[in-house]
């Protein structure tokens, strides 16, 4: 069995790290909202103050996905956490330990929670979360305003 190497994404990776969320987009059925360009990822993840950051996971020295997340604050709690807003793993590399890896790497980064939505038909997410020891928050609806609203 092949290693998983974690580690974090730099400027250099804008180009895969856009291939992989092109890849999450089209099998969320949700391509035509991918505005993002390896040149506005690289800008985020050179900015002194970056927003997101991004975890790759390597196997043979390939690729094979990534977790990009946000740090949060709870009020309840008293301190950050994470908000995970794409884990995404390549197809050939499914089922082989990387979600587990790169979920288990930002449960070691985060002091609190480490938090995320998932589609509700994405059976094999949710499986997979619930192995991991995470449990679906009930009774909270998600709203959001998107640009220009």
């Amino acid at each position: 069995m092949s290693t998983i190497a974690l580690r974090d994404a730099t400027a250099a990776d804008a180009g895969v790290i856009c291939d992989l969320i092109g890849q999450l987009a089209e099998f969320e059925e949700m391509s035509e909202l991918v505005v993002i360009t390896p040149g506005m990822m690289a800008a985020e993840l050179a900015s002194e103050d970056a927003a997101a950051s991004v975890v790759l996971a390597e196997v043979d020295g390939q690729v094979a996905g990534m977790a990009l997340y946000v740090w949060t604050f709870s009020t309840f709690l008293g301190r950050r956490g994470i908000w995970l807003e794409d884990l995404i793993v390549q197809p050939d590399f499914r089922r082989r330990g990387v979600a587990s890896a790169l979920l288990d790497e930002l449960r070691r980064r985060s002091p609190g929670r480490v938090e995320w939505s998932v589609l509700d038909w994405n059976r094999g997410a949710i499986e997979l979360y619930e192995r991991q020891g995470a449990k679906a928050h009930t009774g909270w609806i998600t709203y959001r305003v998107d640009p220009g609203a």
